[in-house]
């Protein structure tokens, strides 16, 4: 492969890939398969595409398109050339409003292009789950659907056009086969040939994606694009889609159905839909359980759940006019009263509760594989489609299929369509494949008996690609081969699937084959929660919820360089790989390469509905790398930097004068100033103000020794609102108390752990006496409650009683305790929260701490990592890409905002790369309550 990737990089305008740990972390999408590809190429441009595409089919080298990499049935994993569209080729060429036509290329992400369709009152409405990674591309070739598709149809109806590039090098625009050429002419043949067979052979179901859509070669649609979509890359590259666009409906309403019996729902899904909704989806009692579990989603699921449902069903009603769509909720109460179910339906009319609910409805699948342990929900027989009426019969002879096998299933989705994702419970590591096929020959006879689809929303892939055959007959597969050789005479585009497929229990095409193992060295955190740290980071499914770019916190470097190497599920591969021996001799560097951007901002230990934490898996890396390795001299700084603060801060304009001097030849750009050390800081005493209440001050290096007019600020707040302030110190010797999080950030967990002790037996009289213990600096605050656990047994009795500043405020306002004299302050504010904030859901607490202050309008910043993290934006080789993710949404928020606007960031870092980045002075919150004090 030598020779092919020279000539790709020498006349390809992109990214060419060819080593080891690019190709693995391409080998994987959300199914169970592992394929290593040739190489990978990522073009810049529709004529870089069209020349990747070239080469390799004059060298007859297999081509496979892709996008997100999420699919589930194992399209977007083989051995050729991936051709990636997803990084460059994203852009949304045509938006005609009064035609409602949009024109864009595929790895234009659905989320991006219905923002950009927003302000004109307009959607593309194939509302998929993972919207914020789909590419239109991937969808197209998969035929998505969407929880909307019984109002709106499927990817299929929605594609007027596709300009494409076939299998045999010739570039056309499939389209209406009213426009004569060769190939229609030959399409519209083979319609009139096989019409009988296409009527007598495709299911009457809304979801069937099986095969190619030789239905729609005839009338009422004729059109050739509509071949293409859900051909799953097998025919042709996809260059431009021309998509039909849909009306924002202007109101929804959305009714929360719970049901005793799982059947009852099932049974009920084919009354519902008679009511006209535009969605009817299932959750069944495990999806609940687990989703309680995740703490993004806990707080929607205690919203409005009651009891303990077997399963609900989310039914949503939208439309022009808001009456009808109440009317219609208010039919659906009166429908479950009358079928035995009164006071059954949760309404939802406010939109931000709905947006929630979806949210968590969205994340099934990731919800799903957050099980820990080897037996996971496996994707297999999840799409297949049914008949309403014989809804409820199928789930209950399947879940029976399941019990004979020693297994249950997962279920959840688009019940108004009659497909159930449902998910035996199978690990493929103990040799379950067997139990797959069992189970999959038992589910097609059945749904072969409903006539219904075998393959209904998913795609075929290596999972259902065998599966064609018994349902299309032997004439109609043999047109699809008839087809594929007109349009990919040499079976070079994604071979495998669809056409010539293999076996779905092949055990060479799996992610865990027989005889998988992982080396893993002896930790040095504790992972018995997930069986093992290789346990842990295989929780990653590679659904890739982690590529987003407009909402939450992961992941943040990903934002700026829409790299796969530096996703959470771009790493987490490159662990997996490495720990299980795939990457060679080369495969610790690999590592390192790829957690080198991460900046650990536990964006994914919230956000990751598979409990992904990337920034843990990283200190247990740099742990066992520092083991074989030294530090260099400016890790010394950064991990010693609690030890030698006491001096340094003594000699303050020395120190601060050698920091200048000596800051290139550690590695810290001379771009921006290193903080400074401060002759006045935080000095630990007995403060005589007595209060009513008591409250322990743990106060972190950085507020003490470069802003101790923070912590001044907090003892001052907490004075004023009655309470005594103990300052936490050390039992022994005089160096103050430290997180430890310096030591982790290097890998020094023994020193780590060290400093951990030191706190924990400072701590221990006021936390045996209950006492609430008050942090300032977010990533020390939460290393208390999060790291400790980890680090030290019996520190996971530290969560209820350690909370950041705002939190415990919070909670002492919503008690009725807190009694704050505060002043007005007429102003605008701008809040910027920090990612640890973020990552442990305390940003609400913040809001509620700032809304005490009377007159001060906050608005918080729909934000990433500010791009500072620690040491991260001070380090020579990272400075830029640091200020590239503070300037994504956090440096323009700021510089938009009046001159005369607080800036409020409660991170250490935060505040210096505002200054650094937009030259205006953030304040902690701590401060702002101190100005708002009444004298």
């Amino acid at each position: 492969m030598n020779g092919l990737a020279e000539r790709l990089r020498r006349e390809v305008d992109g990214e060419v890939l060819f080593d080891s740990a690019s190709r693995g972390r391409y080998s994987t999408d959300a199914s169970i398969y592992q394929v290593t590809p040739l190489g990978v190429v990522l073009p810049r441009t529709e004529e870089a595409a069209r020349s990747a595409l070239a080469i390799a089919l004059e060298s007859g080298v297999p081509v496979l398109p892709r996008g997100a990499g999420s699919s589930q049935c194992g399209q977007t994993v083989g051995a050729a050339l991936v051709v990636d569209g997803s990084k460059y080729l994203d852009k949304v060429l045509e938006v005609d409003a009064a035609a409602r036509r949009a024109v864009v290329q595929p790895g234009v992400v659905l989320d991006a292009l219905n923002a950009r369709l927003r302000p004109e009152g307009l959607w593309f409405p194939v509302d998929v789950s993972t919207s914020a990674q789909a590419t239109l591309g991937g969808m197209a070739g998969n035929n998505s659907c969407g929880a909307r598709s019984i109002a709106y149809g499927n990817m299929v109806h929605n594609v007027l056009a596709i300009d494409a590039v076939a299998g045999d090098g010739s570039a056309r625009r499939f389209g209406p086969m009213h426009e004569d050429s060769d190939l229609h002419r030959r399409l519209r043949a083979l319609y009139a040939r096989e019409k009988g067979e296409i009527e007598a052979r495709f299911p009457k179901v809304l979801r069937r994606v099986a095969g190619y859509n030789l239905d729609h070669l005839g009338p009422p649609h004729e059109n050739s694009a509509h071949l293409l979509v859900g051909s799953e890359g097998t025919l042709a590259w996809f260059e431009r889609l021309h998509l039909r666009l849909s009306p924002l409906p202007a109101h929804r309403v959305l009714g929360v159905c719970h049901f005793p019996k799982f059947y009852t729902a099932m049974d009920c899904a084919q009354h519902i839909v008679k009511l006209g909704p535009s969605a009817v989806e299932l959750v069944d009692r495990t999806m609940i359980h687990l989703a309680r579990d995740i703490a993004a989603f806990r707080g929607t699921v205690d919203t409005v759940i009651q009891g303990e449902p077997d399963a609900i069903l989310l039914v949503e009603f939208a439309g022009e006019e808001q009456s009808a769509q109440l009317a219609r909720l208010k039919q659906l109460v009166q429908l479950l009263a009358d079928r035995g179910l009164p006071g059954s339906v949760v309404e939802v009319t406010a939109a931000g509760l709905q947006k929630d609910i979806w949210e968590v409805r969205k994340a099934g699948l990731n919800i799903m594989m957050s099980m820990k342990g080897d037996g996971k929900p496996v994707s297999f027989i999840e799409d297949c489609a049914v008949p309403l009426e014989h809804l409820a019969e199928y789930t209950d002879r399947l879940t029976q299929v399941f019990e004979k096998h020693g297994t249950r299933g997962t279920w959840y989705a688009h019940a108004s369509v009659g497909t159930l994702h449902v998910r035996p419970i199978l690990d493929m590591r103990a040799g379950d494949a067997s139990k797959m096929r069992a189970i999959a020959e038992e589910a097609c006879a059945m749904v072969k008996q409903y006539k219904g689809a075998y393959s209904g929303e998913h795609g075929d892939g290596l999972v259902r690609s065998e599966w064609i055959a018994p349902f299309f007959g032997p004439r109609l597969t043999a047109c699809l081969g008839e087809i594929k050789s007109w349009l990919d005479p040499k079976g070079l585009m994604n071979p495998g699937k669809i056409v010539n497929a293999s076996k779905m229990d092949d055990a060479r095409l799996f992610r865990f084959p027989p005889g998988y193992a992982t080396r893993m060295p002896t930790a040095v955190l504790d992972w018995s929660e997930w069986g093992g740290y290789d346990k842990a980071v295989e929780m990653c499914n590679n659904n890739g919820h982690c590529r987003k770019f407009d909402a939450g916190t992961m992941c943040p470097s990903y934002r700026v360089t829409r790299d796969e190497a530096h996703l959470t599920r771009g790493r987490a591969n490159t662990l997996r790989l490495a720990l299980s021996g795939q990457l060679g001799a080369g495969a610790e560097e690999d590592v390192k390469q790829a957690l080198a951007l991460c900046v650990s901002c536990k964006g994914c230990k919230r956000e990751c509905p598979t409990g992904v934490d990337m920034a843990r898996m990283k200190i247990e890396f740099l742990a066992q790398y520092r083991m074989r390795h030294g530090l260099s001299l400016r890790d010394r700084a950064v991990a010693w930097l609690p030890r030698y603060a006491p001096w340094a801060a003594r000699a303050a304009p020395l120190a601060n004068l050698a920091s200048r001097w000596l800051r290139r030849a550690l590695g810290f750009t001379t771009q921006r100033e290193l903080p400074a050390w401060r002759r006045d800081s935080f000095v630990d005493r007995v403060w005589v103000k007595r209060g009513s209440r008591e409250v322990v001050l743990l106060v972190d290096t950085f507020n003490r020794y470069f802003e101790p007019e923070n912590a001044r600020a907090a003892v001052r707040v907490l004075e004023a609102g009655g309470y005594r302030v103990h300052v936490a110190q050390p039992q022994f010797g005089t160096r103050p108390l430290c997180c430890g999080r310096t030591f982790l950030t290097m890998g020094l967990v023994e020193e780590a752990r060290h400093e951990a002790r030191r706190v924990l037996d400072a701590l221990k009289p006021w936390l045996d006496n209950g006492l609430p213990i008050v942090g300032l600096e977010p990533s020390c605050l939460y290393t208390l409650r999060d790291e400790y656990a980890v680090l030290l047994p019996g520190a996971k009795a530290l969560g209820a009683q350690v909370l950041l500043f705002e939190e415990f405020l919070a909670r002492e306002a919503e008690a009725g305790m807190l009694n704050l004299p505060l002043k007005p302050l007429d102003e605008e504010a701008l809040l910027h929260g920090h990612c640890h904030q973020k990552a442990f859901g305390a940003m609400g607490a913040v809001d509620k701490v700032l809304g005490l202050v009377p007159g001060l309008k906050v608005r918080n910043v729909e934000s990433s990592c500010c791009g500072m993290a620690g040491s991260f934006g001070y380090e020579t080789e990272h400075h830029d890409i640091s200020m590239k993710m503070a300037e994504l949404s956090l440096l323009p928020a700021v510089r938009q905002a009046g001159k005369e606007a607080l800036i409020i960031a409660d991170g250490t870092s935060c505040r210096h790369q505002i200054a650094d980045g937009a030259e205006r002075r953030a304040l902690h919150v701590a401060r702002v309550l101190e100005r708002a004090l009444a004298r």
